[in-house]
């Protein structure tokens, strides 16, 4: 698990103080780890105490082992290497993450919707969206494709507590995505967010999250490179588990 996703999980348990510091540690990721307890402190403006604090809130013993989940995930970002071997990475994690996330609360949303609704945050996302799409009408389950925030602000009046909308976000804080899945929230809407590993508000407002990790990295001449195969393969990995649930259900998927 990295250090986003302990943050996402204790989120409610974090104070204005916690965040600040936790601010700090994500931005210098490649130096905390190498920092004592007073050190770090010193350079967030905290005390002693409140890192210390910060880490049991964490779920770590204290900061000795927190420094060392740091260091482990150092040596991580540090061992991605190259284009290949970062896009080899992030595949990985989203498989593992996944596959290894318990999936009943899910699948049952998808059985029980009414309607389903899918909503990509831009371009690439929509297109994902579409594959979705296509894989649950294999199954006669029949995704409705929210092409764009004029569209999805001129139904969310009409999309009910028994229906379920599945999201699609590289970044988790796309500000104006930000009132549409207030209003789902407002209204007891359940919906599935699929974001970009990291901590993020969409992730924070539901309990139905899976990540699709993407690790951006930069060419000679500084263009980044993002992929997006990790969301193919979380939907594709979301359509499969219900697949299976469909049968071990006794329930007709095809």
């Amino acid at each position: 698990m990295k250090l986003e996703e302990i943050i996402n999980q204790y989120y409610d348990q974090l104070n204005e103080n916690d965040l600040y510091i936790l601010k700090y540690i994500v931005t210098n990721k490649d130096s905390c780890y190498k920092k004592s307890i007073n050190e770090l402190a010193d350079a967030c403006n905290a005390s002693r105490s409140s890192v210390l604090r910060l880490a049991k809130k964490l779920n770590f013993s204290g900061y000795s082992e927190f420094r060392v989940f740091l260091k482990w995930e150092n040596k991580q970002e540090c061992a991605k290497g190259n284009h290949t071997a970062s896009l080899e990475n992030s595949i990985q994690t989203t498989l593992k993450d996944i596959l290894h996330k318990e999936g009943d609360a899910i699948n049952q949303l998808l059985f029980q919707a009414n309607r389903i609704f899918i909503y990509g945050s831009g371009t690439a996302q929509t297109l994902c969206a579409y594959e979705a799409q296509r894989l649950f009408a294999i199954i006669h389950h029949y995704l409705i494709v929210i092409h764009d925030k004029a569209e999805f602000d001129t139904i969310a009046s009409d999309i009910r507590e028994d229906d379920l909308v599945i999201i699609l976000s590289l970044s988790g804080d796309t500000p104006s995505l930000i009132p549409q899945v207030q209003q789902l929230v407002v209204k007891d809407v359940p919906f599935i967010s699929i974001t970009n590993l990291k901590n993020n508000k969409l992730a924070q407002m539901t309990p139905y999250n899976l990540y699709a990790t993407s690790t951006a990295t930069k060419t000679n001449n500084q263009t980044e490179l993002i992929s997006f195969i990790p969301f193919y393969i979380a939907l594709e990995l979301l359509y499969r588990k219900y697949v299976e649930f469909l049968e071990s259900s006794n329930q007709t998927p095809i």
